[in-house]
């Protein structure tokens, strides 16, 4: 399952300016808030947690919060998902694959979760 996740940047930077920290921990972990150098990486994660709720069909809502993913870096600085057992379990998830990148005024997130759940027949329409 995939999902992507654009949003303009100078929209993170209203949010902070406007609320600060607080802002940020509408969305973000204690231990994410540290990783978060400038309004661009807070931009970069906001669009990785909604790409993530989009690639499991969801959407950020009742089946899936803000705080049911935590990014953290590898140790090479690459994003990476942390999910809570309730998702995990829920969704069959097997692994996940996490992509952030800045252009211009954009920050723009891919993620990809391979999951038990999806058989065949949900794989690929026949016709």
């Amino acid at each position: 399952m995939i999902g992507i996740d654009v949003i303009k940047i100078s929209r993170m930077n209203r949010l902070i300016e406007r609320f600060g920290e607080k802002g940020l921990r509408r969305f973000l972990s204690e231990d994410e808030i540290t990783l978060v150098k400038s309004y661009k990486t807070a931009a970069g994660f906001w669009a990785a947690k909604e790409a993530f709720s989009k690639a499991l069909g969801t959407g950020i809502g009742a089946e899936c919060s803000f705080f049911d993913m935590k990014i953290y870096k590898s140790e090479k600085g690459a994003p990476l998902f942390a999910l809570s057992k309730n998702i995990i379990e829920k969704f069959k998830i097997i692994d996940t694959s996490l992509s952030i990148t800045h252009d211009g005024d954009y920050a723009i997130s891919v993620v990809n979760i391979e999951s038990e759940n999806l058989s065949t027949a949900d794989k690929i329409k026949q016709f």
